[in-house]
């Protein structure tokens, strides 16, 4: 097979036999630790956990995926998460009619904070002081916040989770303050710069 067969082959995988990885990052923090390796399926079975900073080469979907099934009804049932997140993709493809990777990309680097507090012990008093966020914290926060906002939505709702994770990928793509991962980044700049 020759270099450029494989690279063509390579381009082909679509995401669940969909949608290409060609989205664009533009916040040039989380450029290196959003991964769009094309994959079909992404499930990598956890072989980046041993090494340091191994998540920056997992799938952004699969970091999505695996941020779904934090706890509650989807906790450590990944075909489950799988299923979520494919159909949410679906919808946010059908709304839009754009690419919904590119989507969550935007989304991501929208409700990614950019500083936040911590606690500094000077002379025996505790002091809170803001501090820049690292990119992978950054990108991490991000995942979560959009993952729990879905879950607290679809909680005691007639909405499906689904149907809530596509709304708040949506919203933080569009940077709404209905997201609760935009409310919840607006909060924690917030609090930073009163604690300047």
């Amino acid at each position: 097979m020759s270099k450029d067969s494989k690279k063509r082959a390579h381009l082909d995988i679509k995401l669940f036999g969909k949608w290409d990885f060609e989205a664009e990052v533009e916040d040039p923090g989380l450029k290196r630790y959003i991964c769009l390796e094309p994959k079909f399926l992404p499930h990598s079975g956890g072989r980046h956990e041993h090494k340091k900073f191994g998540k920056a080469s997992v799938n952004i979907v699969e970091r999505l995926i695996n941020n779904m099934m934090r706890h509650g009804r989807c906790g450590g049932k990944k075909a489950k998460a799988m299923g979520i997140v494919k159909n949410a993709l679906e919808l946010i493809h059908m709304r839009t009619g754009k690419n919904p990777v590119a989507v969550l990309v935007k989304a991501l680097e929208n409700a990614a904070p950019k500083e936040e507090v911590t606690r500094v012990a000077y002379g025996g008093i505790v002091y809170p002081i803001a501090v820049d966020i690292a990119p992978q914290r950054r990108l991490d926060l991000a995942l979560r916040h959009i993952a729990e906002g879905a879950r607290e939505a679809a909680f005691n709702n007639f909405r499906t989770i689904d149907e809530c994770l596509a709304e708040e990928i949506l919203n933080a793509y569009g940077g709404d303050s209905r997201s609760f991962a935009i409310r919840r980044k607006e909060e924690i700049e917030r609090i930073a710069l009163s604690s300047r």
